[in-house]
């Protein structure tokens, strides 16, 4: 069988087959003003060797750690990874590992996922983890989607204190079916106002991140028992798990649904990806959970074995019972995630966490004796909001010349914050990278 038309002739037989005259014809459903008309401006080919500086003066030009200081997180941070879990990530065995469909060519990979559900289910204080999803705004978007299912109602209310391209993610989500979304404001404090959940009907979910966008805690009790008391399902996302290492976790604070980024353990930032959707939940609502579970069994002989189970996907069902189009997992970063929670332990997480915690303490502080007023009172964990003068931008641009990057402007996700940023420490950061940073916005 050829796969490949080598020769004019086959590729106008296969256009003929499909009953279209040119190639251009297969693309004629995307609009003109979307189509590229013009011929790609390539440079001519370049040798090996040539390509390789080629690359290197581009990579030369944007600004990545360690040579920049980068106080800034949002979503994604900068965590010392053990070697260890480097060199077992190099292995063939794992590089190479995608779909588990066979259990008996599979079971390394099979135990490795069972292992990482385990872990972030203990992390998470939940009874249930799935192999992942395939990032943090999408495995909240599909949390939403799980609660309409179960609770059969079709609003669902979600902090502004959630990640914003997250809640962007979740609007394309929604926008083609008859769900709809509430936006919960956010109080002076820096948390999330819930007060407008007593008078919502129809009530299917109540979604909050902690450590919300503005690195705050949210009070998770107080939320879960408000959305309980609608017969709304509590669902808590994050971008930072590391922090429940410190603080208490999604389980115990009455959580129906927890899921978020797990970029943190192990993965590198890599110029923003890849990522990891983590998504737990009880384990009565498990078989309403989006994506593929990695069980434990034993085979004819009694020994223990490990297979996919509850995959209610399109590719495996039906289409119209599936719970998710999702078709994948992360197995990749999943595995990551595992061997660096492995690798650092329960203790070192709380260590870990704290050390975060009190290196952006400091740093907060600093900035406060220095005469910057910080934007909320709520305790935070690895990053705050800072309210710097009028102006600051330039002084922004002039650290990113010192390659510092000063934190992130919100004032173009909450334009009633002007001149706050959002700065981010994690335990990368020296107590003389803080200080320079302090000297440096003082100037």
């Amino acid at each position: 069988m050829r796969y490949l038309p080598h020769t004019r002739e086959d590729i106008d037989s296969m256009l003929q087959t499909v009953g279209v005259k040119r190639l251009d014809d297969l693309f004629s459903m995307v609009p003109e003003n979307c189509r590229r008309t013009a011929d790609l401006d390539l440079p001519d080919s370049l040798t090996e060797w040539e390509l390789n500086a080629l690359m290197e003066d581009l990579s030369a030009g944007i600004a990545v750690s360690p040579e920049y200081k980068v106080f800034m997180g949002a979503g994604s941070y900068e965590h010392y990874i053990p070697e260890s879990v480097s060199y077992l990530l190099s292995r063939s065995e794992f590089v190479t590992s995608y779909t588990p469909y066979q259990p008996e060519m599979s079971q390394g990979t099979l135990q490795g996922i069972y292992e990482y559900q385990t872990l972030v289910s203990g992390l998470l204080g939940m009874e249930t983890t799935n192999a992942s999803l395939y990032d943090g705004a999408s495995a909240l978007a599909e949390s939403l989607l799980m609660a309409v299912r179960i609770t059969r109602k079709k609003t669902v209310a979600v902090s502004r204190l959630i990640h914003p391209l997250y809640r962007r993610v979740v609007q394309t989500y929604l926008e083609p079916t008859d769900y709809h979304m509430v936006e919960l404001p956010c109080l002076e404090n820096g948390q999330t106002d819930f007060s407008a959940v007593d008078g919502m009907g129809d009530l299917a979910a109540v979604a909050i991140q902690s450590p919300n966008f503005l690195g705050c805690i949210e009070n998770l009790g107080a939320v879960g028992q408000k959305a309980h008391e609608k017969e709304a399902l509590f669902i808590t996302c994050f971008t930072e798990p590391l922090a429940y290492g410190l603080f208490k976790n999604p389980g115990s604070q009455g959580a129906d649904i927890a899921c978020g980024e797990g970029q943190s353990l192990g993965i590198p930032r890599s110029f923003g990806g890849p990522g990891l959707g983590i998504f737990a939940t009880k384990k009565k609502y498990v078989r309403s959970m989006p994506g593929r579970l990695v069980g434990k069994t034993v085979d004819k002989d009694g020994k223990r074995g490990f297979v996919l189970t509850l995959s209610t996907r399109e590719q495996h069902i039906r289409r119209e019972k599936a719970t998710s189009n999702i078709c994948t997992n992360s197995s990749l970063c999943a595995l990551t995630a595992a061997m660096y929670m492995a690798s650092v332990g329960g203790t070192g997480m709380r260590e870990l966490a704290a050390l975060n915690h009190d290196k952006s303490e400091y740093l907060k502080k600093e900035l406060t004796k220095a005469g910057f007023k910080t934007g909320f009172d709520s305790p935070t964990f690895n990053e705050f909001v800072v309210e710097f003068p009028e102006g600051f931008k330039k002084t922004h641009d002039r650290l990113l010349e010192k390659k510092i990057v000063a934190g992130l402007s919100l004032a173009a996700f909450y334009p009633e914050l002007p001149n706050h940023y959002l700065l981010c420490v994690t335990e990368t950061m020296t107590k003389a990278d803080m200080d320079e940073l302090v000297r440096e916005v003082k100037s």
